[in-house]
């Protein structure tokens, strides 16, 4: 298993595509391109339309003023404490995604409320600086071929954690991990409890629920035509702002809180 979804890969993406990919990176501020835009890629105009209709948003630093926000009464579970010296990838693995799916959730967020009509009348998030991104190297994204059998397991275990009936996608984070198995141990010891108890389900939808009301305020910004697979791409996009994405928000950020490092 490579990608959970359809996606164009890094390495096989070509002219335009390519140019796209770069352009994401550069914008984003990542060394890599997310699987939501990659999935994007396979349908026909619609990475070009997306891309062009959130790109905006990041340059006024819509999604940075809107993850500040976010953070600042966002509903963090406590896990069981997971400091203590592991391999430097993977606070590099939790530093990147904790500011990217951030970012994304909040530019993709408002995306789909555009799609949906469901744009807020007014708003209070205006233009801000925007925060670096952190400029990190990251291990190689694992497939099921690259780790053991029950590293790979494992890394589909934790993926059902927050996901409700069943995950949907499976989470890039968890394979960027797969490289430190005895840290994923010590991540499915602790997300165990909170997710057994409910209060781990209950910070993501309460999460969720803040990131729409904020997403939907940025969305005022979008202005782009209306594109022919309107449908296609909101399912698309919303299958990450609804799982993917929208459960690791929650996970990668608690998970950074229990290593006691910096945010």
């Amino acid at each position: 298993m490579s990608d959970p979804l359809p996606a164009i890969t890094e390495a096989a993406a070509t002219g335009e595509i390519a140019d796209l990919f770069a352009d994401i990176r550069a914008t984003v501020g990542v060394r890599v391109v997310n699987l939501v835009w990659r999935h994007l890629a396979t349908m026909d105009g619609a990475l070009p339309w997306a891309w062009a209709a959130v790109k905006p948003l990041y340059l006024a630093g819509l999604p940075d003023a809107a993850m500040a926000a976010f953070h600042r009464t966002m509903d963090i579970p406590r896990l069981a404490s997971l400091a203590g010296e592991e391999p430097a990838s993977v606070d590099a693995v939790l530093a990147s995604y904790d500011h990217s799916n951030t970012i994304n959730l909040f530019a993709l967020g408002a995306l789909r409320a555009w799609l949906n009509d469901a744009v807020a009348r007014d708003g209070k998030i205006t233009p801000g600086p925007r925060k670096a991104a952190p400029d990190l190297a990251l291990p190689k994204l694992a497939s099921e071929e690259d780790v053991a059998p029950d590293t790979w397991a494992l890394v589909l275990h934790l993926n059902k954690f927050g996901d409700e009936p069943q995950p949907l996608i499976l989470a890039s984070m968890y394979r960027h991990l797969a490289h430190a198995p005895l840290f994923l141990q010590r991540v499915e010891a602790a997300l165990a409890p909170v997710a057994a108890d409910g209060s781990l389900r209950k910070a993501i939808l309460d999460n969720r629920r803040t990131a729409a009301a904020l997403a939907a305020d940025i969305a005022r910004a979008i202005s782009a035509e209306r594109p022919a697979h309107a449908v296609e791409i909101e399912k698309a996009v919303g299958l990450f702002v609804d799982h993917a994405i929208g459960k690791m928000v929650t996970i990668c950020r608690a998970i950074r809180v229990a290593r006691g490092g910096p945010l």
